[in-house]
């Protein structure tokens, strides 16, 4: 049975016969940024990377780390060298080979680029010792009880030292890695398409030639999309469509609680532009968290899909800190706190928010609540990766922006609230919450851990960076044809195993 043939196959370049079950076509929410796991930062990236570029450590859907590229490691008795063991006859899709070196060059890349984000996920690793072809130890100065989940994300993905060399900071354009599909080509806003990689270690379980990925901000559109048969997943179909979306009996629907949330970012110290009443006192910032009724936000935009939250951890976390419950809204109180900064008849505060159909939800519901409190809300509405562009850039005062999670609590916090941290767009700096969080990564003992993670939490709601709003829950909806697809916390679409009938 051939599909009908779309607009996009067209532009494509398809032939008239239409797509056939071998091409794979995704709609994602957002479009990527930069191809450089050293330098992006979007999760419809990761997504991407997931077809792209092989880790040395995964996760199952049970949140457990297991091997990737690396197939076995071993601590030394301090916990200061790691050990690991790499899976033979790997090569990039340059054809060169994926070895010990390989890796060396990677961790390198990633600490001493000057572009890199990952420099304080890798801070901890000392140096690397190649002790043979497929073998290699990283020298730590101190225990890292992160260090194996962040070689599960990015900081572990391995791309081909001979074309990272010679393309330097401009590796994005044309990345190379050894994942199951190889780059193709890109159309910024349009798609990105990857190829199969014939020589992929594990290319049995891998059923389409081709993987293209289009970006699609309105949620309505997409799922009107994978409703008529133009794409076959979707990423993120929203709570608001769930209904419809399993009424139809050609729509499969597959989620996952995540490990994320979503808030609101706020320039505190972050160039020029944290010069102003929101980014210089903390009381506006904790009036505008008083003035915002989680549940309701919930209820309004997600139909209770989600959960409501003020935390980087979600309430059913075991690092969720009990001593700060998510607050209930209390207008007088916001009102009494712009008072005491000096704003008795009211603020305007500008707030930058994803052009895609929630955060523009979020932002207006939460901008009519804002307003009963004195607070008036100027929206801003951005394409996705010109905004993080812009808040790394420190021109904003501030975002609507989450983050899709990681398994361990240290890749939820330490990168957005450190000096220095890879993704610190707050500009925050608090010596003590340093302190703290940096010393929850040293340690494996999980109570002391949690006791330093709630010692900084007390200071951060005091501070408030960070307004934290919700956590998502992943929904995915996916084509009658669709087989062999798994839902996973992360939220990433993995390809092996997965096919379409057609």
């Amino acid at each position: 049975m051939l599909r009908k043939l779309t607009l996009t196959a067209v532009l494509m370049g398809a032939s008239a016969l239409g797509a056939q079950a071998q091409d794979l076509r995704i709609a994602l929410q957002s479009d990527a940024d930069v191809l450089d796991p050293d330098q992006s930062r979007t999760f419809v990236g990761r997504i991407v990377y997931t077809a792209l570029c092989d880790k040395l450590v995964d996760i199952t859907p049970e949140l457990e780390l297991i091997g990737q590229l690396a197939t076995d490691w071993s601590w030394n008795d301090d916990q200061t060298q790691l050990t690991m063991q790499l899976r033979e006859g790997v090569t990039f899709h340059d054809g060169t080979p994926f070895n010990a070196e390989a890796v060396a060059y990677n961790i390198e890349r990633s600490q001493t680029l000057e572009e890199s984000r990952r420099k304080s996920e890798v801070a901890s690793i000392t140096g690397t010792e190649v002790l043979g072809e497929y073998e290699i130890r990283l020298d730590l100065e101190q225990p890292d009880a992160t260090l194996l989940a962040q070689l599960a994300d990015r900081a572990g993905m391995m791309i081909s030292p001979t074309a990272a060399r010679e393309a330097g900071a401009d590796f994005g354009s044309n990345p190379v890695c050894s994942g199951p599909f190889a780059f193709d080509n890109r159309v910024a806003q349009d798609r990105i398409v990857l190829k199969k990689y014939a020589d992929y270690w594990n290319a049995d379980e891998i059923n389409f030639e081709t993987v293209t990925y289009l970006p699609i901000p309105d949620n309505t559109v997409r799922l009107a999309n994978l409703q008529s048969g133009d794409v076959d997943i979707v990423d993120r179909v929203s709570a608001t469509d769930l209904e419809q979306a399993k009424a139809d009996p050609k729509v499969q629907i597959e989620s996952a609680v995540s490990l994320g949330y979503q808030g609101i970012t706020i320039n505190v110290g972050n160039g020029d532009k944290a010069k102003n009443p929101l980014g210089e006192d903390s009381k506006i910032r904790r009036a505008l968290s008083l003035a915002i009724d989680r549940e309701a936000l919930n209820q309004v935009v997600f139909n209770g899909a989600f959960a409501a939250g003020n935390q980087p951890f979600p309430p059913n976390s075991p690092w969720f800190d009990p001593d700060h419950p998510i607050p209930e809204r209390d207008v007088e109180a916001a009102k009494a706190l712009l008072a005491e900064a000096g704003y008795p008849d009211g603020i305007t505060i500008e707030i930058q928010a994803p052009n895609s159909t929630e955060p523009q939800q979020v932002m207006q519901v939460v901008q009519a609540m804002a307003a009963e409190a004195g607070i008036t809300i100027e929206i801003v509405s951005k394409e996705f990766a010109t905004m993080l562009q812009d808040q790394t850039a420190g021109d904003y005062t501030a975002s609507q922006v989450g983050w899709s999670g990681r398994v361990d609590p240290d890749g939820n916090i330490h990168q957005f609230l450190t000096t220095g941290g890879g993704i610190n767009d707050s500009g925050y700096s608090n010596a003590q919450v340093d302190e703290y969080l940096n010393a929850a990564r040293v340690t494996n003992d999980t109570a002391e851990r949690k006791e330093l993670y709630n010692k900084a939490r007390d200071i951060l709601m005091e501070d408030s960076p960070l307004v934290y709003l919700y956590h998502p829950t992943w929904i995915w909806g996916l084509a009658e044809g669709v087989e062999g697809f798994t839902p996973y916390a992360d939220g990433m679409i993995r390809l092996e195993g997965v096919s379409l009938s057609e």
